[in-house]
């Protein structure tokens, strides 16, 4: 770098007019590629969803790491996949490599020696390949069953050397195959969520409230005919702020919580001894069924502006109690 050249970027427009240039370079690519976008697109996706492996995805330096990327891509959103290194390929990992699979090659040139050297091996084997280069005549686009192209009007390096608007493109087009596959396959949120269980939308889409209820010996509730001091021990012992009222066949009378009892002792004096807990209960307390999502819970308590839930089974009868800080300890909220 020449002091000349760092002087030429001695102000902020400078730096702005050099990405935008960069950004409008990839866009008219990627313009470019979607005018493109044929049957051989079609016919990539029928192959891909005809696959009875997985989709092997491959490519060197950059392309590879953006064949990284797409098969991360495709694993996520319903369709196996995995990267294998060319390099490594040739020396023992192309046994990795089954028949049944497809095989997805990115190189810009088509000519990288290092995929090149394992296409007649997975050609015999019987693989399907799929080439993603910038050169139709190249040696990889003619070992292919399908051909895409990948071509650029310009690479944004001024250079024409550093792969910029050629791995953009090549990214957006694993994107469009991805998808499309997940279109087909129907693949939902639901599906999506069971391949992402450590992601928040596993957590909304997976978590149900069975899972974080306190059931059995750590669900709070006394009788019907208990009275104030009865349910306050249940409440201290059970920790949840609020303890179930239960008729004697186990259907549930009314939830009395710490807020019921502020309330009752705004208004003077209370003997908690004499007074039956179904004075101050609420008789028609929130409740949310045992096989209902988190995230439903969650909702429940922000719409109406309480700390926790009773939950029961399909036959309304009590089965566990839930409150705010199990959805936060869950990560649900």
């Amino acid at each position: 770098m020449t002091p000349e050249s760092v002087e030429n970027f001695s102000n902020d427009a400078a730096w702005i007019a050099s990405g935008k240039k960069v950004l409008q370079l990839e866009r008219q690519a990627l313009h470019s590629l979607e005018n493109r976008l044929d049957g051989a697109f079609a016919e990539a996706c029928r192959r891909l969803i005809a696959c009875k492996g997985r989709v092997v995805c491959t490519g060197m330096g950059k392309s590879g790491h953006i064949a990284n990327k797409i098969a991360a891509t495709l694993a996520s959103t319903g369709t196996p996949a995995f990267y294998v290194h060319p390099g490594e390929a040739s020396h023992g990992d192309l046994g990795m490599i089954l028949d049944a699979d497809v095989v997805l090659a990115l190189s810009n040139s088509g000519e990288s020696d290092e995929i090149n050297l394992i296409m007649p091996v997975l050609k015999r084997q019987g693989n399907v390949i799929i080439s993603l280069t910038g050169k139709p005549e190249s040696r990889l686009a003619q070992f292919s069953d399908v051909h895409l192209d990948i071509s650029v009007p310009e690479e944004a390096c001024p250079l024409g050397l550093a792969p910029t608007s050629s791995t953009t493109v090549s990214l957006a087009l694993g994107d469009a195959l991805a998808v499309a596959l997940l279109e087909a396959r129907g693949f939902n949120s639901d599906d999506f969520a069971r391949s992402h269980p450590a992601g928040s939308l596993g957590r909304r889409l997976l978590v149900r409230i069975e899972d974080l209820m306190h059931a059995g010996d750590s669900l709070p509730q006394v009788a019907i005919d208990a009275n104030v001091t009865d349910a306050l021990l249940e409440m201290s012992q059970k920790g949840l702020g609020m303890t179930a009222i239960v008729h004697a066949d186990g259907r549930l009378a009314g939830v009395f919580t710490d807020g019921d009892l502020r309330r009752a002792l705004q208004k003077g004096p209370l003997d908690f001894s004499a007074t039956p807990v179904t004075a101050l209960m609420a008789p028609h307390p929130k409740t949310v069924n045992r096989a209902h999502l988190a995230v439903e819970a969650a909702q429940l308590l922000e719409r109406h502006q309480i700390n926790g839930l009773l939950v029961l089974d399909d036959a309304g009868m009590l089965v566990g109690a839930l409150n705010l800080h199990d959805l936060l300890r869950a990560r649900v909220l």
